[in-house]
C-alpha cells in the first residue's frame, strides 16, 4: 500500500486559492463544513459527492498540520466574501435595479 505525501491531495493554484486536486472545490468549502457548522468528513463527503471521504479527511489533516497558515487562508477567504458582498450592496448590478422595479411595479398593481 503506499502512501501519498498530504500536499499531492490539493493544488495550490495561489496563497489564496487552494483546490483539491480533480475538483473545483476549495479548502475553504471543507473547512468551513467541518469547523463552523460542526459536520463531519462522512457528512462532507456525502453533500460534495464530486469529492473522496479520503479527500476531506486529507483537507482536516493538511488544516491541523498547518493551524496557523490555514487559519490566516480562512480569515482572508472569510473578508474576501464580507468585501464583495458590501461592494456587490453598494454598486448592485444593473439587474437588481430593474428586478426591484418590477417587483414595486407588480405590488403596486395589486
Amino acid at each position: 500500500m503506499s502512501t501519498k505525501n498530504i500536499a499531492e491531495y490539493f493544488n495550490f493554484l495561489s496563497s489564496e486559492d487552494i483546490r483539491l486536486k480533480d475538483s473545483r472545490i476549495g479548502i475553504e468549502t471543507i473547512l468551513y463544513e467541518y469547523i463552523d457548522c460542526g459536520r463531519s468528513p462522512e457528512e462532507i463527503a456525502q453533500i460534495y459527492k464530486s469529492i473522496s471521504l479520503e479527500q476531506v479527511y486529507a483537507t482536516i489533516l493538511y488544516y491541523l498540520q498547518n493551524r496557523e497558515t490555514v487559519s490566516a487562508y480562512m480569515r482572508n477567504w472569510i473578508e474576501h466574501g464580507h468585501r464583495m458582498r458590501e461592494e456587490q450592496r453598494l454598486n448592485p448590478p444593473p439587474v437588481s435595479d430593474k428586478l426591484r422595479q418590477l417587483r414595486t411595479e407588480r405590488q403596486v398593481r395589486k
